[in-house]
């Protein structure tokens, strides 16, 4: 007798679950969070903007029905991920605004927010891959 998939309850944030997670849905999680740096190194070298949202979108949309561990991390990599482009944001604004004074504040705010984007980044998609859900300190849950 099967479950209907609404009555069944996912783990806790961070309980890991690797030995009930087949590897390909593991892996599919891990790029779900990596994918993010290829589209980092997209914008570096294209100017494309919010490319480091594209990866975990796609492989969210593709993934969502048939890999509910891939869909929970992918739906978690786009949200830190759009979070980190509204901090971006609003310094590019608040430099704008200020005529280039607010660089003073944006450009160290930058090197620490990429720093900690590179990190968090990484430290996601080992944790996934090894079968744990990973939660992003300071990301909007604006994707539910």
């Amino acid at each position: 007798m099967s479950v209907p998939p609404e009555s069944v309850v996912p783990p806790p944030p961070g309980e890991h679950i690797g030995g009930d997670i087949p590897a390909e849905e593991r892996t599919w999680a891990m790029f779900a969070h990596l994918s993010a740096l290829i589209g980092a190194v997209l914008t570096a070298s294209f100017g494309a903007g919010w490319a480091c949202v594209v990866g975990p979108l796609v492989i969210w949309l593709v993934k969502k029905d048939s890999m509910p561990f891939v869909a929970d991390q992918a739906k978690e990599a786009l949200n830190f991920n759009i979070s980190v482009a509204i901090a971006s944001l609003v310094l590019l604004v608040l430099s704008a605004i200020t005529f280039g004074i607010g660089l003073i504040i944006a450009i160290p705010l930058w090197v620490v927010i990429g720093i900690g984007w590179l990190v968090l980044t990484i430290i996601a998609g080992v944790k996934a891959n090894e079968g744990v859900r990973y939660r992003y300190p300071f990301a909007l849950r604006l994707i539910k």
